[in-house]
């Protein structure tokens, strides 16, 4: 194997895509002493850019309700730009939808945990994720359906 033939992975850029808050219910919602339910969604995509170049964009969704009234509701699309070559096809997509995903997730952390408080609540320290395990259970649910494997 040349030094060409390599695998290569490497990070181009990470940067927040996308980013949003909303506090519908303010101010009255800062009254409320009521612990909030705190629910969280994640998705992946990866897009290819071209010649082993790909966005991977890591979407962290966080919903906090106070009974049926929503304290705050926070979206963060973090994304990054990967070189990935000579890697074989079988495992460049568990690359982009474990490794790149457990780069970006740090960041898409501390993006979530900083507006929140920056809108006046209590931050919220997302739990570490098993990207690997969220993958085969996706592998798994795919697998009776049909031989596609989706990346979200």
């Amino acid at each position: 194997m040349s030094e060409n033939d390599q695998p290569v992975f490497s990070i181009e850029k990470i940067y927040v895509k996308d980013l949003s808050l909303e506090v519908p219910n303010a101010p009255q919602i800062f009254l409320d002493r009521e612990q909030p339910a705190v629910e969280v969604g994640l998705q992946s995509e990866a897009n290819g850019l071209g010649d082993g170049v790909f966005e991977v964009v890591l979407t962290v969704t966080v919903t906090a309700k106070q009974g049926e009234k929503t304290q705050f509701l926070v979206e963060a699309a973090q994304a990054g730009i990967f070189q990935i070559r000579n890697v074989p096809d079988e495992e460049l997509e568990p690359v982009m939808a474990i490794a790149c995903p457990n780069i970006l997730f740090p960041y898409a952390r501390e993006t979530v945990s900083d507006i929140i408080s920056r809108a006046g609540f209590q931050p919220v320290l997302l739990a570490p994720v098993n990207f690997e395990a969220l993958y085969r259970q996706r592998l798994e649910q795919a697998q009776p359906q049909s031989g596609e494997i989706p990346i979200q």
